[in-house]
């Protein structure tokens, strides 16, 4: 009986999870430069191995503090953050500091990208020699994409 109930459970905590189309519905109108399917995953293909050398960060008030700072790297945010008021100043920076941002399509996959089980709205993803080789790809995809 109480292996029933141990099996049943990680069912059910498994909320199916949304395509990336299915993702689009919820975004905002601000959510531009929005990075595609395949940039989405190397997005969070490198957030994760950031988080495992550290070299993220995460949070508003977090990243906000260190773009005012000046430090490098690319800013990923999430597209489905509701209020927008609460991040819709970071694109305004980073722009004036020239640094590249991006947009996806979810701020719990963003989270779950940096190794929590909290979403997040945003991450600055700072350039390290373990992962050099993803970090440049990204960028370059990254600095590609039409500022609105």
């Amino acid at each position: 009986m109480a292996r029933e109930k141990q099996q049943e459970e990680p069912a059910a905590e498994a909320a199916p999870e949304l395509s990336y189309r299915e993702q689009l519905e919820h975004l905002n109108p601000i959510a531009q430069p929005l990075a595609s399917r395949k940039l989405t995953r190397k997005l969070y293909k490198c957030i994760r191995k950031a988080a495992k050398h550290r070299q993220i960060r995460r949070g508003v008030k977090e990243v906000q503090k260190f773009i005012n700072k000046g430090e490098k790297g690319i800013a990923v945010l999430a597209g489905d953050t509701l209020p927008i008021d609460v991040y819709c100043h970071i694109p305004i920076m980073c722009e004036d500091r020239n640094l590249p941002y991006a947009y996806v399509p979810s701020k719990s996959d963003l989270g779950a990208a940096a190794g929590s089980k909290r979403p997040t709205c945003v991450i600055l993803l700072k350039p390290h020699e373990e992962y050099q080789e993803a970090y440049d790809e990204c960028l370059g995809e990254v600095e590609a994409l039409p500022l609105p």
